[in-house]
This record gives structure tokens, sequence and C-alpha cells, in this order.
């Protein structure tokens, strides 16, 4: 599905995803190269929300980065289709073999900024990244394992237990309570 179409159609939660699904689609219609990491200042990134099939439980990963529990997902790096960008991540990311998206729709969209660091021996310098999040289904008795490069530790939460394994006190607020509200709406 086109990306433009699908920001178009997408019907922001609050302010905070009217404001960002405004500045993604400035950047996208002015051409910006956003689907690389060329584009040093900004780039489009996926992230699943992954729940069991009673939405009762969020799959994390432990990410080395950041030093706290997060969702799972990553660069598009010339992918245009971002959900395929999100369920390769999570594959990558948990080791799950089978996971499946609950809606093809966009589930949440966010600009995240990332604080410069380094990773493989070389400085990334600050950046933005325009993330388009996806609520994805798996099993959460099918085993799961780490992708060391990047995380430590990948497990399953309660929703409310979800937002406490983040030692991120924006994605607690911001992100995470919000993913876990709209995923309630749909139970």
């Amino acid at each position: 599905m086109d990306i433009l179409e699908s920001l178009h159609r997408y019907q922001p939660w609050n302010e905070q995803e009217a404001r960002d699904r405004e500045e993604i689609l400035r950047r996208l219609l002015n051409g910006e190269p956003l689907y690389t990491r060329e584009n040093a200042s900004a780039h489009l990134t996926a992230s699943a929300w992954v729940t069991d099939a009673s939405h009762t439980k969020v799959l994390m990963a432990y990410h080395n980065l950041y030093h706290s529990w997060a969702w799972l997902g990553g660069h598009a790096d010339g992918e245009k289709d971002l959900l395929s960008v999100a369920m390769r991540e999570v594959r990558e990311e948990s080791g799950l073999s089978f996971v499946k998206p609950i809606t093809r729709e966009i589930f949440s969209l966010e600009i995240l900024t990332v604080d410069g660091h380094e990773k493989h021996g070389s400085y990334v310098s600050s950046h933005l990244h325009l993330n388009l999040t996806y609520l994805l289904e798996a099993d959460p008795t099918a085993p799961v394992r780490c992708k060391i490069d990047e995380n430590s530790r990948v497990g399953w939460f309660l929703l409310d237990d979800a937002v406490a394994a983040s030692s991120e006190p924006w994605f607690q607020e911001r992100i995470y309570k919000k993913l876990n509200a709209k995923l309630l709406q749909l139970s």
C-alpha cells in the first residue's frame, strides 16, 4: 500500500499524531529521500506493537543502545512497504518465525528524536525517526531469542508491565500508554 495514501487515510489519535503526520507528509511531498539513512537528518522507520491473540500481552526487547525495554522495529533501508519492514524487524529482533498483521493499516505514528551515538564503531549524528507503527500478533508460547548486536533480552509483558519496564519516561507516557489504550479499544 502506498505510504502517502495510508498517511492521508490515517485518523490521528491525538494532537501529537496529527502534528507528526503533517510533518511526515510535508517531508514526503517535498521529495526528501526518507527511505534510506542517506538523509542524515531524518529517515523512515517502522515499529511493531506485537500482541497476543487476547490483547493482554505485548512483546518487547531490551535494547542495548537505549538500555531500556522497548518495542521492536527498525529502518526502512530502501524498502517502501513499512509493514513488511516492521514484520522483518520483529522476526530479526525476536527470533519469532511467525508474526501476522492484525491490520495492514498504520496503528500509530510518531516522530522520534535519536541522540548521537556510536554504532558498529562509527558515530551516528542526532537525527529524527519518522516512525510508523503496525499492530502485529504472535504466539507468546513460541520461542524467542535475542539479536545480540541490538538487544540482550526479549520477553512478553502484561500491558501495564510493558509501560513500567521501559526506562524512558517520554516513551512510557507518549508512546506505550497510547499504544495500549488503542489496543484496548480493539478488545
